[in-house]
């Protein structure tokens, strides 16, 4: 326990006696310092036990005790010494009253006790008080280490910190999530603070910060020794650390940097095991994919997946993507590869799965902060940082290269409509009409009608609307000419009249196609 004046009282050998500020004796003592000068303010740190004799003071002046004893309380001074027998043979009632005004301990020391004698009892206590420190620090570095070389690993790490600080202790994963805490209960402040740990993450690691609130104080410690953090810690009191506490914590984040390092270096060399296993599978060699996949991806192998492809002009982006579909399969205790490829990332994931989920939720928040709905057909042109992913149906090892052009055909619409995330399910879901909605088949749209429309506008017929009903009816006559409320004959000449205009005959197959897209993709006239 940390040095008090009450323990300087309680001392045997030095005989204090408390004059004033009897209620403040447990006030900690950082130091005990000898000073004479009439104003020793500019030479204190606060904290010190402030030693005289009044050689230079008039002590039995009460204004200017009050000065005095206001200036030293103001500075953090914890108490006064003040020796009897050397320049008066009492502690001056002026010093008494300016100490009990302002509530600061006074303490009288005879004669007989050298000022040495308490700066050494001081010196002794304080050394002690470290060497306790120093070791309950060191026991907590054994204890935490057997921790976190358990079958727990991390989680029983944290329970014991949290024991030591005598609170609670979190660890989030790289995207802010919380992954584990200790106490249970703790969980839920944690994920309060995910705000605090982004910011973090933003800053190269190591790097740390203090929140408080209303609850308790919260330290937060990055994880990892590269430029982007791998996780973060947090670990909440009720009061700032003390010096055991503190080495408790240092000796954590230590060992929790060495195992996400340790991770990292596996991680590494899983996501090589992947890249070759995914180069297998688009060469469509299923069985030896399988046979490296072993235990590592061989689950993922063994149920649908689906084949996902992002590309972002910012690496960051893709870091991020990767991040929280990471720690989303984690969570989930689900297997995830993982493959990036010349600027663009490749993974595949559980059909249904947290990761799928993961990537459709970032996509989403995406496109919120660009303050559109994500399933409009157009948008204005994204950030070239934006990120554009497509997603394949679900798809076996025997498919995976189908389901690769699945994604990479979802990715090209995604980029050309300015969309985070198109599923290929999407585009294959019983119609392509929402595909007309690009540029490039209006203007198409546009330019095949146009003749048709200057025709229609100059008031010589209706010939737009009476190909749409022609069309729609499959080329009966009887029935499209009922639905445009003419005879037959009038619409077989406007149907001549279109082959004229156009120099394209309505017997071929190819041109009703093209003409009935067009029809479809190009808005309708604006009425008269």
């Amino acid at each position: 326990m940390p040095l008090t004046l009450a323990s300087l009282v309680q001392h045997s050998a030095l005989k204090l006696s408390v004059r004033a500020g009897e209620g403040r004796l447990d006030t900690p003592v950082r130091w005990a310092h000898v000073s004479e000068l009439a104003d020793p303010v500019p030479y204190m740190e606060g904290g010190e036990l402030l030693l005289i004799t009044a050689m230079k003071l008039d002590a039995e002046d009460p204004e200017e005790m009050r000065r005095y004893v206001r200036r030293l309380a103001a500075a953090g001074v914890v108490g006064i010494g003040f020796a009897v027998g050397v320049n008066y043979d009492a502690v001056p009632e002026a010093l008494v009253e300016a100490a009990r005004a302002e509530d600061l301990p006074l303490l009288e020391v005879p004669r007989r006790t050298p000022f040495l004698a308490i700066s050494k009892a001081v010196s002794a206590a304080l050394a002690a008080d470290q060497y306790r420190a120093v070791t309950a620090g060191f026991e907590a570095q054994r204890e935490l280490t057997r921790a976190a070389l358990s079958a727990e690993g991390p989680t029983e790490l944290l329970g014991r910190l949290a024991a030591h600080v005598q609170g609670w202790a979190a660890l989030y994963d790289t995207s802010g999530t919380v992954v584990a805490a200790a106490p249970e209960w703790a969980a839920r402040r944690a994920a309060r603070l995910t705000p605090d740990v982004e910011r973090l993450r933003e800053r190269p690691a190591p790097a740390s910060a203090v929140v408080g609130g209303t609850e308790d104080r919260v330290e937060l410690q990055s994880l990892g020794t590269g430029r982007r953090p791998r996780g973060a810690l947090a670990v909440g009191t009720g009061a700032p650390l003390g010096t055991a506490e503190r080495y408790a914590v240092h000796s954590a984040v230590a060992l929790l940097t060495l195992t996400t390092e340790r991770s990292r270096s596996l991680h590494e060399a899983e996501a090589r095991l992947g890249a070759a296993v995914l180069r297998m599978l688009l060469a469509g060699e299923a069985g030896h994919a399988r046979t490296v996949a072993g235990d590592l991806y061989g689950g993922l192998l063994d149920a649908p997946f689906r084949l996902l492809i992002a590309e972002a002009s910012a690496a960051d982006r893709l870091t991020t993507l990767a991040d929280a579909l990471e720690a989303a399969a984690a969570r989930a205790g689900e297997a995830l590869l993982l493959v990036p490829d010349e600027g663009r990332l490749v993974v595949l994931a559980a059909d249904g799965g947290a990761a799928v989920t993961a990537c459709a939720d970032y996509a989403e928040a995406v496109e919120s902060l660009r303050g559109r709905d994500p399933g409009a057909a157009t948008a204005p042109e994204p950030p070239a940082e934006d990120l554009v992913v497509g997603l394949s149906g679900p798809a076996g090892p025997g498919t995976a290269a189908a389901a690769h052009k699945q994604a990479d055909q979802a990715l090209a619409v995604a980029r050309r409509r300015a969309r985070v995330l198109v599923e290929h399910e999407d585009l294959a879901a019983g119609s392509v009409l929402p595909l007309l909605a690009d540029d490039a088949v209006r203007a198409f749209a546009e330019g095949t009608l146009r003749a048709l429309r200057e025709h229609d506008a100059t008031g010589r017929g209706d010939l737009v609307a009476s190909l749409h009903a022609w069309l729609s009816r499959h080329g009966q006559w009887d029935a499209a000419a009922a639905d445009l409320g003419v005879h037959r004959h009038t619409l077989r000449y406007r149907m001549r009249r279109v082959e004229e205009i156009l120099g394209r005959s309505l017997d071929d197959p190819d041109v009703r196609m093209e003409l009935w897209l067009a029809l479809k993709a190009s808005p309708p006239a604006p009425a008269e």
